[in-house]
């Protein structure tokens, strides 16, 4: 397997799934400084432009609850998911609610230009931000978090996912100590071994 990442992205997510399953992969570095995302060569792995992929044979996975779900069930000896169809589609809708809400909001911030072309538009969406995202966050803390980690006592491939995203908290606006529990956990995860390592990955 090839896994290919930019730092200080979502791919962070899958990084550290990949490492808590020691699964066998190369990790390739995609460099957006110099739009290697735009090169001829990762558009034929990726023609999103975007990261993370992840290439397993043949095949290329992209987007990130796709990506843990398949390291999820790839290596299940890793016991990432739960092995119930319904406690699987709990996760999955979760993982879900990150990418499609959560990571849009944030997105909001530094992207605008992928929803208007207005200058005034794109401003009004970076305004809104810290309150977008702390809904989110609310949502998440009052409402789904069961601690110490997102479903329970079980580490689960939501918890990577959620801890990368909660790492843009204070950039993107909202005051992490509004959210104790999400805090916490962000907290707890950063001494987690395999997020030591694939942080120390990303930099490398």
């Amino acid at each position: 397997m090839q896994f290919f990442y930019t730092p200080d992205t979502c791919a962070l997510a899958s990084l550290i799934c990949l490492i808590e399953a020691e699964a066998p992969f190369e990790l390739c570095r995609i460099d957006f400084a110099s739009e290697q995302q735009k090169s001829e060569a990762y558009l034929r792995i990726n023609p999103k432009a975007r990261v993370p992929a992840l290439k397993v044979g043949s095949e290329v996975l992209t987007e990130t609850p796709a990506i843990l779900a398949y390291i999820a069930q790839a290596f299940p000896e890793a016991a990432l998911a739960p092995s119930d169809a319904l406690a699987f589609a709990q996760v999955q809708a979760f993982n879900s609610y990150l990418c499609s809400t959560l990571h849009v909001a944030h997105a909001h911030r530094m992207r605008g230009y992928r929803w208007a072309d207005d200058h005034s538009a794109i401003e009004a969406m970076k305004a809104k931000v810290p309150q977008s995202v702390a809904a989110c966050y609310t949502y998440i803390e009052q409402a789904v978090f069961e601690g110490p980690f997102v479903f329970g006592d079980a580490f689960t491939i939501a918890d990577p996912y959620l801890f990368t995203i909660a790492q843009w908290m204070e950039s993107d606006g909202v005051d992490p100590a509004g959210f104790p529990k999400l805090a916490a956990h962000r907290d707890r995860l950063r001494q987690r071994p395999s997020v030591v390592r694939a942080l120390q990955e990303e930099t490398t």
